[in-house]
């Protein structure tokens, strides 16, 4: 945002080279009564994160209902992300969620541009 101040100075975004930077929003539906126990797995697994190359990991559970979990995540490549995918925590994380997930995920790949906290 362009009118944002600090210090009654202009903040300018932080900027990246496109596609360096990469970013995931994705969701997933949780069988009834499980998505406290995925919310838990999910942010056990963040631990290692950091190390692997990822910036920030947020999930968030949906007012509107009680099933439906959001991931916001950022990696300094895309790379770092897939690689992470094979780490052996990531791998043992996943297998013990998905028997509590329906299959409905989303996901939208995209290259960040900056904000707060990168």
């Amino acid at each position: 945002m362009a009118g944002c101040c600090r210090g009654g100075r202009p903040v300018r975004p932080r900027r990246r080279e496109p596609g360096v930077t990469y970013g995931c929003l994705a969701s997933m539906k949780t069988r009834p009564g499980f998505r406290e126990e995925v919310v838990s797995i999910l942010l056990s697994a963040a631990e290692g994160l950091r190390e692997a190359g990822c910036d920030i990991y947020v999930v968030g559970l949906a007012d509107e209902d009680d099933t439906t979990i959001w991931v916001t995540e950022v990696w300094q490549t895309k790379e770092h992300h897939d690689a992470s995918l094979e780490l052996p925590g990531a791998k043992e994380a996943i297998g013990r969620a998905m028997p509590m997930l329906t299959g409905e995920f989303t996901k939208q790949e995209l290259s960040v541009a900056g904000g707060l906290g990168l």
